[in-house]
């Protein structure tokens, strides 16, 4: 009665497994079929559940179209990792450091600026950038975008920055090293993991931003990927194959950089999960 009990349990375990695999793989699947049909067979009914052909000139139009915008988005990327972690990095060494009552203010107050949605930013961010003369610049984008990036990065580093043991700071002041000293050759060094795991989140942000993209650059004289793919939509028409042969380029920069990192992502988001 209780292997069939176990029997009966571990069949429902693999059933709901199975079904959860199938839902979250099937966007990817309905996106890369997208990706290889044709225009007039993507409104075929019944629809294909196999392409007739291997149809890549999809993915060829899509990336003469769109090498430019992801050479750019690539380098706003790099400018918001850099931007966001040389002011998250010594602010979140600040508060691990530096433990008053307005620390939880502070972290509090991150918290909040993390649930605010961009679309609320962005025409207030789209006014100040446009009398500074920021808008349909690299550095409007870069400023933009680490709002988001730079609370996130501050709060994931300082849940690590706590665990770091005082003695070795005090050691290093008491060998007569800076400040700065301490947070260049010691702290970062054994930051690693969370630093990229930061980075990495950031870049990611950075990447699939549409809303700044849209809002900051009104003349096009930037064009992010996201504002690439949006281009293929028109008044009266919508290349769906080619706004998913795009998707499924946009998608290979990000998947790679997940894979390479994946172990530094996981120490650095299992920070704090465990009291030491």
């Amino acid at each position: 009665m209780i292997r069939r009990d176990q029997g009966a349990a571990t069949f429902f375990y693999f059933l709901v497994a199975g079904f959860a695999t199938v839902v979250m793989l099937f966007p990817l699947y309905s996106m890369v079929m997208t990706s290889i049909l044709t225009q007039p067979q993507l409104y075929r009914l019944p629809p294909y559940l196999l392409p007739p052909q291997l149809d890549l000139s999809s993915y060829a139009v899509a990336f003469s179209d769109q090498l430019k915008p992801i050479i750019t988005s690539a380098i706003i990327g790099a400018l918001t990792v850099a931007f966001s972690l040389a002011i998250a990095i010594p602010a979140a060494y600040g508060l691990a450091l530096f433990r008053l009552w307005i620390t939880g203010v502070l972290m509090l107050a991150l918290l909040i600026t993390q649930m605010i949605p961009s679309i609320m930013l962005a025409t207030p961010l789209y006014l100040m950038f446009n009398r500074a003369g920021l808008t349909d610049t690299y550095l409007g984008l870069v400023v933009a975008t680490s709002t988001s990036g730079i609370p996130f990065a501050v709060v994931l580093l300082r849940a690590f920055l706590e665990k770091v043991p005082k003695e070795l700071r005090e050691a290093a002041l008491i060998d007569g090293a800076s400040e700065f000293s301490v947070l260049w050759r010691i702290i970062i060094p054994i930051s690693r993991p969370a630093i990229i795991t930061a980075g990495l989140f950031i870049f990611l942000f950075s990447w699939a931003d549409f809303v700044y993209a849209l809002t900051l650059t009104p003349t096009g004289k930037i064009v992010p990927l996201t504002i690439g793919i949006y281009k293929y939509i028109g008044t009266y028409s919508v290349q769906w194959n080619l706004i998913m042969a795009a998707s499924v380029l946009a998608s290979i920069p990000a998947a790679l950089l997940l894979i390479l990192a994946q172990r530094y992502v996981t120490a650095g988001l299992t920070v704090g999960a465990v009291k030491g």
